[in-house]
């Protein structure tokens, strides 16, 4: 053992050696949503009882169903992208990157601002956690501060596998809150009082934000033979900035037609009328924040910030790049939930843990459940619609608060997102990592995990 290696802390080297393994055996995110279809259809068959054709006729019944989703998803992604790369956004993300002076300072940073952002919107703590964790590394390139980029992709990632099921956005919780919800004759309207704004689930939510930092902390490599950088995995994200200024500055040109194109009078009015809207909608209507509020204010925020269409809609062009796999993923994951859904599969599943439990050990059978569930229907509502009803009558039988059992069911929807890598795909197209690369530590960071939720879960008081 060399000293370097002595050195090491017990979580990095197992990390580390994690990370090595998974970098070989990983599938790349879309041959994974076709294991998982080919998986999802044999159990249909030979646990749910379902007939070969019939399982077929179930995946195309989902196949469609999350086609405005998925167009949500694309917006969020390629909107966020093409804000984060105007050069006032970037000064301001820079500011931030600038600030840590160590590889493990920026990781926690990075971990930080995509956990508290989660909790406050799922969207725009995935896109901020992704543009924090590229940006961030950039700016240690170019100080000499080591940082490696995989540890700090996962902490960019780490609000989709912690925070945001238990905050502002969280599915579960918002939908037991609506009139009317598809469990509302079980269990009537259940108000964000007992389940976000809970003492029980912020409780969760502060300590989980302040063990995941402590963890992070200790992955990060300090050794520079094991610390690989941006300019590793993305050698040209070092070079971004003078390609991106040869744009703008080439957008110019005397002929009417390119005037018109580039007027800032019509991308500023344009951009106008969004904004009135967007303040319409928060200080007068005093509505809150959902996935088509979110994609709109990105959509105008950043067409105010270039004025000219052209040169927003060439940057557009650029992003859209990154969405491919989004495009392509989404149906086979529906495909995926109308198997498990409309084979009863997903009933059967989760029954399997919920049958086990007693008043006690129920809020960790709970997250399990949605830890197992997810795997297959990676979405937090199509999951809730799934196993919710399951695991609501469970609670209810062994009497526990209805509440509890759906804090405790959200974050294992979260949880395994650390496992499942549909929900990176954003952060993939965003920072330029492969899912290997990344995901060894994102499943270190699930493991790590596992034994203080399942403390956690079953001794904070409710």
């Amino acid at each position: 053992m060399n000293e370097t290696s002595a050195k090491e802390s017990f979580l990095e080297k197992i990390g580390f050696d994690i990370s090595e393994n998974v970098q070989k055996w990983m599938p790349n995110p879309f041959l994974f949503a076709v294991i998982l279809t080919f998986i999802a259809y044999l159990m249909g068959i030979f646990i749910a009882d379902q007939g070969p054709i019939q399982m077929i006729d179930h995946w195309y019944d989902g196949f469609w169903n999350l086609h405005v989703f998925a167009m949500q998803m694309v917006f969020i992604l390629v909107t966020g992208y093409v804000l984060a790369y105007h050069r006032l956004t970037q000064k301001l993300i820079q500011g931030l990157a600038r600030m840590p002076k160590t590889g493990k300072q920026a990781v926690v940073m990075v971990a930080l601002v995509a956990m508290i952002l989660s909790w406050i919107n799922w969207g725009l703590g995935l896109i901020v956690g992704a543009i924090m964790a590229r940006e961030t590394a950039r700016q240690a390139h170019f100080k000499g501060i080591k940082v490696h980029y995989p540890v700090l992709c996962t902490a960019g990632y780490m609000g989709l596998g912690l925070t945001w099921h238990w905050g502002l956005s969280a599915s579960a919780p918002l939908l037991s809150a609506t009139q009317g919800h598809i469990f509302a004759d079980l269990i009537g309207v259940v108000p964000t009082s007992v389940t976000i704004f809970s003492g029980y689930g912020l409780t969760l939510s502060v300590l989980s934000l302040i063990y995941a930092c402590i963890v992070l902390f200790l992955l990060t490599p300090k050794s520079e033979e094991r610390t690989k950088g941006i300019d590793y995995y993305v050698p040209e994200a070092v070079k971004e900035a003078a390609v991106d200024a040869e744009r703008e500055d080439a957008a110019g040109s005397a002929s009417i037609a390119d005037r018109i194109d580039n007027s800032k009078i019509i991308g500023g009015i344009l951009a106008l009328m969004g904004l009135i809207y967007i303040f319409k909608y928060f200080f007068v209507d005093g509505k809150g924040l959902n996935l088509n509020i979110v994609n709109f204010s990105f959509l105008f925020i950043g067409i105010a910030l270039y004025t000219s269409p052209r040169s927003y809609l060439e940057n557009f062009y650029e992003a859209v790049k990154s969405s491919a796999g989004i495009i392509l993923q989404f149906p086979f994951y529906a495909g995926i939930m109308g198997m498990i859904s409309l084979s009863g599969l997903g009933v059967i599943m989760a029954g399997w843990l919920v049958n086990i439990s007693t008043p006690g050990t129920f809020p960790a059978i709970a997250w399990l459940t949605a830890g197992l569930v997810n795997l297959f229907v990676p979405s937090g509502g199509g999951e809730w619609s799934v196993a919710g009803e399951t695991v609501l009558r469970a609670a209810i039988e062994l009497d526990v608060p209805v509440g509890k059992a759906i804090m405790a069911y959200s974050v294992g929807d979260a949880w395994t997102n650390l496992f499942q890598p549909f929900w990176a795909i954003p952060l993939l197209g965003i920072t330029g990592i492969q899912a290997r690369d990344m995901f060894g530590y994102c499943i270190t960071m699930l493991f790590a995990l596992f034994p203080f939720l399942a403390i956690a879960l079953t001794v904070i008081p409710y």
